[in-house]
């Protein structure tokens, strides 16, 4: 049996940093955590190259004393609690006292801080959990922290590691919930430099939503607040209107903590039922107030789950807000009146001759008569233009003799005349014949060797009848016919969804949409099937939730290898400079939000499984939709692919036709 013995230090903290550091936003988390139980009104957070290389979180708290500083790096070191009691009521963010030891077993870390009223600040510098130097510095209240070469003393984990723009927007989604959970602490956040996100910290909600979340989300939103004697929900909920293809628009926090909770993502997805599309999911802003000993948050690492005593009442508290505030919303509809414009007078300028303008009923009454007889001349007044010009034309008109129309011969129905050129009509040829007579006047006629005084006959030919050949059918490869395929009919469409077909004594109903969405997975899927790619004019800016911009940024090249250029545009923006050919423009955004929805849902440990997802929502924004119309041999296509039994169940699972024999119809109908 090996002999059992205790391990040494720096093993022990790299064990316990990898149960709370796991990224570069992990560090952000802590570090901001502490800065907010410091009392600290603003907070600036600055990153570079996702956070792997540097981390910089700089807070205007209370400070720590020299002698406290050093304690602080170790482990279980906290001055959140006291003794075993304290945790059954916590209120601080922080309590275990492991975050400062385990960023510091992993990283080069250095500290300034300073008290209120001190009139120097301390400065520490780590490497490995070792304090390598110690001195006096000057720097402003507060405490800052830098992070640099994350994991280098671990190279294991750097494979791990995801590209640094999506690192990056994990790191800007901690951010996010942070300043959402503490509307009252002024947030900043610089990447590469740049700053990206800037909260006002008046304490303010809305301004806070405005300012994390974006205009149009902040604009869709409606607020909402109930309290009881046990618990307080107050916070926005989207419109059903602005609902969103996914959950990550909801944002929870209990006590000021941001968490996952499926009871209160339960509570507010009933609370909009009937309201909401089908496939659609609300977002939120909620946060939840309670008593501190009514919550447990100590049961998991990341502290990002909590366990409520009764889950029953912040089930009935969550739904019931949400709730009353959408049948409030209901109740009160904002109708927005415009004063009524006078009604347009019939007015005839002095320019206009011709043209007015009528209401319907004028129309019809006066209608016919114009209709009837076009060339009436209707009383108005001339302008001087025309005037001038009708009597150029009068003084004009004698000095070219007018040839009388050419009369056409009346062609039998059994002549076939030749085919020739299009050539003018005689009488628009005619017409025409005076205006240009007024420029040349001195050769009046179009065709002086033939007589205009003198009807033209038009010698009738019989032409040669080609011989007749058959034409070339296009070679199409179909699937082999068996006796079960052989002899189907396409009778119709209903819904403009469902295709029917006939066959023998059997009728099928084919789901079309289904039914393509499987021939473009299979063709998709295809190992020799190469996407076409279409360069967007106007690259489209996408404003997704952190964690899925963050996942589309880690996935650039398997998006590449569906025709999508993605890249970072700041902040929670994607930029698209290409998309598939078979994507409308229309139908890149859903793409990108569904696709990136299904990768964190799976996850992205298995590549095949995460191709088949992004095949998934490829097939299906391409495929014919449910309540189109489509043309006839579209639908052939469809149901030549069902009938030979190349297609039987969508890439979901759900069968593409059902099958109904003469013997149930009949029996539907009492017939047997």
């Amino acid at each position: 049996m090996p002999k059992i013995h205790c391990l040494e230090r720096h093993v022990a903290n790299l064990i316990a940093a990898g149960e709370v550091v796991e990224r570069p936003a992990s560090v952000v988390k802590e570090l901001t955590e502490n800065a907010i139980d410091a009392g600290a009104t603003a907070v600036v957070v600055e990153i570079q190259r996702g956070g792997m290389g540097y981390i910089r979180v700089t807070d205007n708290g209370c400070g720590m004393e020299p002698e406290d500083a050093e304690t602080a790096f170790l482990r279980h070191a906290t001055s959140k609690i006291q003794n075993a009691f304290d945790l059954e009521a916590i209120g601080t963010l922080g309590f275990r006292g492991e975050a400062l030891a385990a960023i510091a077993a992993v990283s080069q870390i250095e500290l300034m801080t300073r008290t209120t009223g001190s009139e120097f600040g301390t400065g520490l510098s780590l490497e490995a959990g070792k304090v390598v130097d110690r001195e006096v510095v000057g720097c402003p209240e507060g405490t800052t922290i830098i992070v640099r070469s994350l994991f280098y003393n671990t190279p294991a984990r750097l494979k791990f590691m995801k590209r640094d723009a999506a690192e990056g927007a994990a790191v800007y989604a901690v951010v996010q919930h942070v300043a959402l959970s503490h509307p009252e602490v002024s947030f900043r956040f610089v990447r590469e430099g740049k700053e990206e996100l800037l909260t006002p910290g008046d304490g303010n909600l809305r301004s806070t939503v405005y300012a994390v979340l974006g205009r149009e989300v902040a604009l869709g939103m409606l607020p909402c607040k109930r309290k009881d004697e046990e618990l307080s929900v107050e916070g926005f909920v989207s419109r059903p209107t602005c609902c969103r293809g996914n959950r990550s628009g909801q944002h929870f926090f209990v006590n000021g903590r941001y968490v996952k909770s499926r009871t209160m993502s339960a509570a507010l997805e009933q609370a909009y039922q009937n309201q909401k599309m089908v496939g659609k999911f609300p977002g939120c802003v909620l946060r939840v107030e309670c008593k501190l000993n009514a919550v447990d948050v100590n049961v998991h690492p990341a502290k990002t789950e909590v366990k409520f005593t009764s889950e029953r009442k912040l089930f009935d508290a969550v739904y019931y807000t949400v709730k009353e505030t959408l049948e409030g919303e209901q109740g009160h509809p904002q109708v927005e009146l415009k004063p009524q414009a006078p009604p347009k007078q019939d007015q005839v300028t002095p320019n206009q001759t011709f043209f007015r303008t009528m209401t319907a009923d004028e129309y019809r009454k006066g209608g016919q008569m114009l209709r009837s007889d076009r060339r009436v001349p209707i009383q108005t007044q001339a302008t001087p233009f025309e005037t001038a010009m009708r009597q150029r034309r009068q003084e004009v008109r004698p000095m070219v003799p007018m040839p009388e129309p050419v009369p056409v011969p009346q062609v039998p129905q059994a002549v076939v005349l030749p085919e020739r050129e299009e050539h003018t009509p005689v009488e628009k040829h005619v017409d025409n014949y005076v205006e240009k007579s007024v420029e040349t006047v001195e050769n009046p006629l179009h065709n002086p060797g033939v007589p205009t005084s003198e009807p033209v006959e038009l010698p009738i030919l019989e032409p040669e009848e080609p011989p007749v050949q058959p034409a070339e059918q296009p070679t199409v490869e179909l699937p082999e016919e068996t006796p079960d395929t052989a002899a189907w009919r396409l009778v119709g469409e209903v819904f403009d969804t469902y295709v029917i077909v006939e066959q023998g004594d059997k009728t099928f109903l084919i789901d079309k949409h289904a039914a393509h969405e499987r021939m473009n997975f299979d063709r998709m899927r295809a190992a020799d099937w190469k996407p076409m790619s279409q360069l967007l004019l106007t690259p489209q800016v996408l404003h997704l939730a952190p964690e899925e911009c963050g996942v589309l940024l880690e996935q650039t090249e398997l998006l590449e290898q569906f025709g999508f250029a993605v890249e970072p545009f700041g902040g929670d923006e994607v930029l698209v400079r290409e998309a598939p050919n078979d994507l409308n423009a229309d139908q890149i955004e859903p793409a990108l939000e569904e696709i990136a929805s299904k990768l964190l849902l799976t996850g992205t440990a298995d590549p095949a499984a995460v191709r088949d997802e992004v095949l998934h929502t490829m097939a299906c924004k391409a495929a014919i939709k449910g309540g189109w119309k489509s043309d006839r041999a579209e639908l052939e296509v469809v149901v030549r692919a069902v009938m030979c039994g190349q297609v039987k169940y969508c890439p979901h699972g759900r069968p593409v036709a059902i099958e109904l024999s003469k013997q149930q119809l009949e029996k539907q109908f009492k017939r047997s």
